[in-house]
C-alpha cells in the first residue's frame, strides 16, 4: 500500500504527504481541522490515481479549501483557487491546464457513501465526460428506500432524454432566443420540430439506468449518490 497524507479542513486545507507501501494500493491521508480522512485509491483507474498522487507529492493542495459542502450530498476540494480565498468569494472553476480521460466502470464503482469521485464540467460543454484535472468529492449521501430507488430508475431514462436535446439544441440556442424574445410560438415549434427530428435516432437508443440488486443493498444500508452513476469517474473510496 503506498501511503501519502496531506492536510485538509472542510475550511482550510493545509497538506503535507506521507508514503509507504503494501499490497500494492495507494492510500491518502487527508488530515483536516476536524480529523483525518484515509482514501484508498483504485489500481482499475490509473489515471485517476496516478494524478492525484503526482499533485499530492507536489503539493498542488496545499492550503486548498473543500469549497462545497453539500449536507447528505458530498464535500468537493481541489480548487487551487481557494488557497486564501476570501469569504464569499466564488470557487469550483480553478485546476490545472488539463483534464483526465473518464475511466467510468459502473456498476464496478459506484457513488456509495464513501466514494472518492472526480470533479467535471457538465455534458453540455464536456460530453465525453472528462474529469477535471485536479478537483474532486467524497460523497456523503443518505440511506434510500427501494421506492426511491424505483424512482430514479424511472427517472434516468428522462434526464438522458433531456441531456440529448440540449446538446441537439445548443447549436441553435441564438435563434431560440429570438423566437422567445418575439414571442414566436409559431417558428419556435416549427424549430424544437426540426431539432426533434435531428436529435430522434440517439433518443431511440436511450435506456433507463437500472441498479443492480447488490447496489440496491448498499444504497439501502450504507447509503450514497446513486444518480451520479455513470456519469463521473469514481476512483477511490474512504
Amino acid at each position: 500500500m503506498r501511503k501519502f497524507m496531506f492536510f485538509a479542513g472542510l475550511i482550510i486545507l493545509s497538506q503535507t504527504l506521507v508514503f509507504c507501501q503494501k499490497a500494492n494500493q495507494s492510500v491518502v491521508e487527508i488530515e483536516t481541522t476536524y480529523g483525518t480522512i484515509e482514501v484508498m485509491l483504485y489500481d482499475d483507474t490509473p489515471l485517476h490515481r496516478d494524478n492525484f498522487l503526482k499533485l499530492v507529492e507536489e503539493g498542488y493542495y496545499n492550503g486548498t479549501l473543500f469549497h462545497r459542502v453539500i449536507e447528505e450530498f458530498m464535500i468537493q476540494g481541489g480548487d487551487p483557487d481557494s488557497r486564501g480565498a476570501a469569504p464569499g468569494m466564488r470557487l469550483g472553476m480553478g485546476g490545472p491546464d488539463y483534464q483526465v480521460d473518464a475511466e467510468i466502470l459502473y456498476p464496478v464503482h459506484f457513488h456509495k457513501r464513501g466514494a472518492l469521485a472526480a470533479a467535471r464540467m457538465s455534458d453540455a460543454v464536456n460530453p465525453e465526460k472528462k474529469s477535471s484535472g485536479s478537483q474532486f468529492f467524497i460523497v456523503q449521501g443518505r440511506v434510500l428506500t427501494d421506492e426511491e430507488l424505483d424512482q430514479l430508475e424511472a427517472m434516468s431514462a428522462e434526464r438522458k432524454r433531456q441531456a440529448v436535446m440540449m446538446k441537439y439544441a445548443e447549436p441553435y440556442r441564438e435563434q431560440i432566443m429570438a423566437f422567445q424574445e418575439a414571442n414566436d410560438q409559431e417558428g419556435f415549434m416549427v424549430l424544437l420540430e426540426q431539432i426533434m427530428e435531428e436529435a430522434a435516432a440517439e433518443m431511440d437508443t436511450i435506456q433507463g439506468t437500472i441498479i443492480p440488486e447488490d447496489l440496491r443493498e448498499v444504497y439501502k444500508t450504507v447509503g450514497g449518490v446513486p444518480h451520479l452513476d455513470g456519469d463521473y469517474t469514481v476512483f477511490g473510496e474512504v
